[in-house]
């Protein structure tokens, strides 16, 4: 109640005292100033001021869940604050959510499925509001004669490269140096399914030990999209369904309770 009550009087709170803890949209978040760690005088909390006249401070960026309105930092989704302390600067700060709508973010590598073409453009389903748009020039090795072998119901796995309110999101196949690096179009075979945002982020955390235990088991290739989807594929279907329901209620177990399912795995 005591939560809800300061986002209703409009006060902003520290952040570093909200870590792990419960935000909610609206809220306005306040950053400690790089000068106030070794003024006692000044020490305290300072509104985060962003324009270019303000005095040096912590670098920090802002991750999903969070915009910058003018000096503010407001919190526009229902979840956890979380913060990743790096070698120097302010770090990063973002809110975990159990979101299951996916928004695109430029950057995030997703898996779409080609619905439709356009003249020189692929429309790809990524489960957002609006299909994204691919071009045929955006694989490895593509020219107006050398033309990807893409047809309408294809998996794709790209990466955005627009992606904002304001304009249809662009994904593109290759990264930087005009490489593939893993991203085209996906086998035919494997088993495509969805899971919760927070799900693909577990699994793609550094600390995350689910993918290795899996491969314990059963030689497999698995992709991951940001936008909630997994392709998984193993030597048989009934190994690839094992796979997919492992993954899919790895969400819910503890770590004991997935020792256990895995055990009884490897044993039969």
């Amino acid at each position: 109640m005591a939560e809800v009550m300061s986002v209703a009087d409009g006060r902003a709170r520290a952040a570093r005292t909200l870590l792990n803890q419960l935000v909610l949209p609206g809220e306005e978040l306040v950053l400690p100033e790089q000068e106030d760690v070794d003024s006692p005088a000044r020490a305290g909390e300072q509104p985060l001021l962003l324009n270019a006249t303000a005095r040096a401070r912590l670098r920090v960026v802002c991750g999903p869940g969070l915009r910058r309105c003018g000096d503010r930092l407001l919190v526009t989704k229902c979840g956890r604050l979380r913060h990743k302390e790096p070698g120097s600067g302010g770090g990063v700060y973002w809110v975990d959510s159990q979101q299951k709508r996916y928004v695109p973010v430029k950057g995030d590598h997703v898996i779409g499925i080609v619905i439709a073409k356009s003249g020189d453009i692929f429309k790809v389903d990524v489960g957002g509001s609006e299909p994204a748009s691919l071009s045929y020039l955006a694989f490895e090795g593509a020219t107006k004669r050398n033309r990807p072998n893409v047809q309408v119901g294809d998996l794709i796995y790209g990466q955005f490269v627009i992606a904002n309110k304001d304009m249809e999101p662009e994904m593109v196949c290759i990264d930087s140096c005009g490489r593939a690096n893993g991203m085209g179009v996906i086998g035919q075979d494997g088993l495509l399914f969805k899971v919760t945002l927070g799900l693909i982020r577990k699994l793609l955390a550094p600390d995350c030990e689910i993918i290795q235990e899996l491969g314990k088991l059963y030689p497999l290739e698995i992709v991951f999209g940001m936008n909630g989807r997994i392709w998984v594929k193993a030597k048989t279907i009934q190994q690839t369904l094992i796979l997919a329901n492992v993954l899919e209620a790895c969400e819910h177990m503890t770590t004991e309770q997935r020792k256990q399912i895995f055990a009884r795995l490897a044993e039969s």
